[in-house]
């Protein structure tokens, strides 16, 4: 899949500019579709493919997913509408995440040959992939260790929760993505 990393950035106003502020306020009232001042989970996704509208980007489910909690789990301050809604001051967060992890999930794709949604043993260690994963996160000495290493639960497999971690630990930049501007 080839992805438009222009159009993906363009369509996600993170920077700490005022045009991205007017941007970011006027994709947050397309996507509070109720006008109530929050976003659910469903409203989060449902926003990305009818409002952001990047098909590659609504096919990234597992990122969007973990984007929506990764930003709830960082937030510091508690939200008046509890645990399981975006609030406008963590919009700009979401955005942000929903570029590094949607990054993030097109590596794990590329790493999953198998396409079953996580990342074998023999996958992970191929010689194939051995130069890409070193261009993402640096020279990897001993890629068995290193996929025991990111398997955290045991289960002989790597999910995308695990990969997640893995890439943020390693700040993980695939080569071929168009980087935004600085905010």
């Amino acid at each position: 899949m080839s992805v438009d990393w222009e159009e993906v950035n363009a369509k996600l106003p993170y920077a700490r500019t005022k045009e991205d502020f007017a941007a970011r306020k006027e994709l947050w009232e397309a996507m509070d579709v109720n006008g109530n001042g929050y976003l659910s989970l469903a409203e989060v996704t449902k926003g990305v493919r009818d409002v952001i509208a990047v098909d590659e980007l609504f096919d990234a489910i597992p990122a969007i997913n973990r984007s929506f909690h990764h930003c709830k789990n960082v937030s510091t301050n508690p939200s008046e509408h509890g645990p399981d809604f975006i609030e406008f001051r963590e919009f700009r967060l979401l955005l942000q995440t929903l570029r590094q992890f949607f990054e993030y999930y097109q590596a794990f794709d590329r790493v999953d040959t198998g396409d079953d949604d996580r990342i074998s043993k023999e996958e992970f260690t191929s010689d194939g992939l051995k130069s890409a994963m070193e261009k993402w996160v640096g020279p990897i000495e001993d890629l068995e260790a290193e996929f025991d290493s990111i398997d955290t639960n045991g289960g002989g497999q790597v999910l995308f929760n695990e990969f997640i971690d893995w890439a943020l630990a390693k700040d993980l930049d695939i080569e071929d993505d168009i980087e935004p501007e600085d905010d």
